[in-house]
């Protein structure tokens, strides 16, 4: 009997059977746990995260929980590499079941801190577009979060705050545009008890996606890409928008404003506007 027909009772070719579910609960150390139906009599299991860059996957042994069901955990002292984790349930000598997400508490994943020596390890259980459950795992050090971005008159301004360096004197951002011709801007950082904030101007921008980096300790130091990961929400760029600005810039009349890439990295997008009439 599969582990699906202990779910429900029915048998998995039928097209009525729905996939197993599992509920996730985070703690505040980068750990995982996944409950699912089940039984004790389900005989050996495990929870299957197989990684879809690569096919790389992590197995964890499903053991009998309370009401008869099974429970995974992932703990933070096992190392998860960066990527999207796709979640099954497999039993002995069956095939993997993908997983569907259940009730997922993430309370403890809001405001966090970084580890030891500011390593970062983020692990976020969430729903694909097709229903299924997938692990977001960011792994990071050093790192910088990304914080308050503020619209001004003709820029941005980006705060946060850097993990596992420190922000020397000669600390600054750079701005740089993706594709040929290779273009690089930079800007000032203003430090403070390991907080940085800086100024992107749009009117020095070419037309083209822009990503922001930070170096702490100058040029000399880690180049180290600033992100928001510090949370529960696995894909920011279709919740935090942003207004974007049009202005006359000495490449002409542009678009420009902030955006969340599908890794929760920082970038700013410049695309050419119509010429006032």
């Amino acid at each position: 009997m599969t582990l699906a027909e202990r779910t429900t009772g029915r048998h998995p070719d039928e097209e009525t059977a729905p996939p197993p579910r599992a509920d996730c609960i985070a703690d505040s150390a980068g750990g995982l746990t996944f409950d699912i139906g089940g039984s004790d009599e389900a005989g050996l299991a495990h929870l299957v995260l197989r990684r879809r860059e690569d096919d790389a996957e992590v197995r964890l042994p499903l053991t009998p929980s309370a009401e008869g069901r099974l429970r995974a955990v992932l703990p933070s002292s096992v190392e998860l590499p960066e990527g999207r984790w796709d979640a099954y349930a497999q039993t002995a000598g069956g095939e993997p079941q993908r997983l569907v997400p259940g009730v997922s508490d993430l309370r403890s994943l809001v405001d966090r801190g970084p580890g030891a020596a500011g390593h970062v390890a983020v692990r976020i259980p969430y729903a694909t577009k097709h229903g299924n459950l997938t692990v977001r795992s960011w792994l990071r050090a050093p790192h910088a979060e990304a914080g308050e971005l503020r619209i001004g008159d003709g820029g941005l301004q980006v705060s946060g705050r850097v993990y596992g360096a420190a922000l020397a004197p000669g600390a600054y951002a750079e701005l740089c545009r993706r594709g040929e011709p290779v273009s690089v801007l930079t800007a000032e950082v203003a430090p403070r008890q390991g907080e940085f904030r800086f100024t992107v101007d749009y009117g020095a921008m070419a037309e083209g996606v822009w990503d922001l980096w930070l170096r702490p300790a100058g040029e000399d130091g880690p180049r180290v890409r600033i992100a928001r990961l510090l949370d529960d929400i696995a894909d920011k760029k279709q919740i935090f928008t942003y207004p974007r600005l049009t202005l006359e810039t000495k490449h002409g009349p542009v678009q420009a404003g902030p955006y969340y890439t599908a890794d929760n990295e920082l970038s700013v997008t410049v695309t050419s506007a119509p010429s006032p009439q």
